[in-house]
């Protein structure tokens, strides 16, 4: 088992290699940089001013090189300086990733407590009134435009009815933490409702597969509860496939949900590399765009580890 995190690790390690060179080469390939938005905010700037500023950031050279510098400092722990926000890129990242994770950690565990049980259920009676009307749900759930989702909860719940607020992640002076988590309701609901399809759709699939197996009917044979073979024998081996989309949604946990995060005005990663990349930022948006990615690879690493507890037949030498 260590040997295959290490060997994962290395993987991953050398992808995110890869994929830091294709991204910094998108970015560098993109029309402008910095040093052109401040001659076009400052009419006193002239060109030879210019001159001397991308000499002095070494943007007059090839990007191979700059690309090549900008690893060694990172490699030093060095991460660089954010131009639209004035300190350096951890700095910046920090509170929006603190705010993406409280927001998408959340969502998920709505959505899981909703869609497990759900598709459990439905696989219990397929055909019957009950799986159709889950499946109805599921299908609207993954159909169902996000931004639209959050505009109607926001037109019902707020402006409607107000009974929750409409943006933000606090009022203003701040109101503990009764208050913040007012201010999650809407958004937390949209992403929930929005991503629970999917993990109904999966859960029912494979519940429905996993009873057709010899080893639920040896259960049976050996009298176990209907309760215990579903809940001990069936969910551990259906669980693997959600456990795969679970492992892919993790980068998009860190990354954000840019529309929704707009939607409700909510300072998260989604956000944050969006107008970084808007404000050729390349710092901060070459590190949370390789963030997002990193944080897809670790969890296509604690996915195999969860395959290995799920599942005893799967084993890592």
């Amino acid at each position: 088992m260590i040997h295959h995190v290490i060997s994962r690790s290395l993987q991953s390690l050398a992808v995110l290699l890869v994929m830091s060179f294709v991204v910094y080469g998108l970015m560098g390939l993109m029309p402008g940089d910095p040093i052109d938005l401040m001659i076009a905010g400052d009419p006193h700037l002239t060109a030879a001013d210019a001159i001397r500023l991308k000499a002095l950031y070494g943007l007059d050279r090839p990007w191979t090189e700059r690309y090549l510098r900008w690893l060694a400092q990172v490699a030093q722990g060095e991460l660089g300086y954010s131009r639209l926000y004035a300190r350096p890129v951890l700095d910046a990242l920090a509170p929006a990733l603190a705010n993406t994770a409280l927001l998408m950690v959340s969502a998920l565990a709505v959505a899981l407590a909703v869609a497990i049980p759900l598709g459990i259920a439905a696989s219990l009676r397929p055909g019957s009134v009950f799986d159709h009307g889950v499946n109805l749900l599921a299908f609207a759930s993954v159909s169902v435009p996000t931004f639209w989702l959050g505009l109607m909860l926001i037109v019902a719940f707020a402006v409607g009815l107000g009974w929750l607020p409409a943006s933000g992640m606090e009022d203003v002076g701040g109101g503990g933490l009764a208050d913040r988590l007012r201010h999650m309701v809407l958004p937390v609901a949209t992403l929930a409702l929005a991503g629970m399809g999917q993990y109904v759709r999966h859960m029912r699939a494979a519940m429905i597969g996993e009873a057709h197996h010899d080893y639920v009917r040896t259960a049976r044979a050996k009298g176990c509860s209907p309760g215990r073979i579903v809940l001990v024998h069936q969910l551990r081996n259906a669980l693997i496939p959600v456990t795969t989309i679970l492992a892919l949604e993790v980068g998009g946990l860190f990354s954000g949900a840019l529309i929704t995060e707009t939607v409700f005005a909510w300072p998260g990663m989604g956000r944050l590399i969006y107008e970084a990349v808007m404000g050729n930022d390349f710092n901060l948006a070459l590190v949370g765009l390789l963030l997002a990615t990193a944080m897809t690879l670790l969890g296509s690493i604690l996915a195999d580890l969860a395959y290995a507890a799920l599942d005893r037949r799967v084993s890592y030498k």
